[in-house]
């Protein structure tokens, strides 16, 4: 595993979808990731059976490791665990946050995806090491089905929690400044770096520009 204090420490969170990665497979998308420099993958594929997705998760796992990158598990405690991932994405109706801190021990990553400041304090509340507000803007891809909760969610719920906050939902390389302006440091992205031409070049470009309004703030 990445050490807890530096696994946390991203800009831009990749989640894959191998559907919308314009017949790329997930593990040529993570390498072009990789090539980028993305600092952390989500590795998210709902369709799959479960010895599919354990085998995929310990190739993301094993190639992961060697480039010093944080690896998400979507939803899967169960292969979080076996692969020894550096954590797992709960939503609001996956296995329960405290059941997993459980099972997974504290050095383990656990984030969860708010819809309302509620959620967002209660997951807090509850031990969660990151939470991701979304969907920010309308999106037609399946990782985010509800209404847009807009950017003025993330500015209430950055006002009353403490740990570190990721957005996602519609984010494109032509409204990234208006997250970024509302004081967004990580940003979280399906198919706008997923479904590009070049995904290691998009990679760059989003960094840089997430870079250039963060540079010398902490993380």
């Amino acid at each position: 595993m990445v050490p807890k204090d530096n696994s946390l420490n991203f800009d831009l969170y990749p989640v894959t979808c191998e559907k919308l990665s314009n017949g790329r497979t997930n593990l040529e998308v993570l390498d072009e990731l990789i090539a980028g420099g993305a600092k952390v993958v989500q590795l998210r594929e709902k369709d799959l059976s479960d010895r599919d997705f354990f085998e995929l998760a310990t190739e993301f796992r094993r190639r992961t490791f060697q480039a010093g990158m944080t690896l998400i598990i979507n939803d899967r405690v169960d292969i979080c665990r076996a692969v020894e991932a550096d954590g797992v994405h709960l939503g609001q109706d996956d296995f329960p946050l405290k059941t997993a801190r459980r099972m997974l021990g504290p050095q383990t990553i656990i984030g969860v995806s708010t819809h309302s400041i509620e959620e967002a304090v209660q997951a807090e509340k509850e031990g969660a090491d990151y939470i991701n507000v979304g969907p920010i803007f309308a999106t037609q891809t399946k990782e985010h089905t509800g209404t847009p909760v807009g950017i003025e969610l993330f500015r209430k719920v950055n006002d009353l929690v403490n740990i570190p906050i990721t957005v996602m939902g519609g984010i494109k390389l032509e409204n990234l400044q208006q997250v970024l302006d509302a004081g967004v440091k990580r940003v979280a992205v399906v198919t706008g770096i997923i479904s590009s031409d070049d995904i290691a070049i998009a990679v760059r470009e989003f960094r840089r520009r997430i870079t250039e309004v963060t540079v010398g703030e902490d993380l």
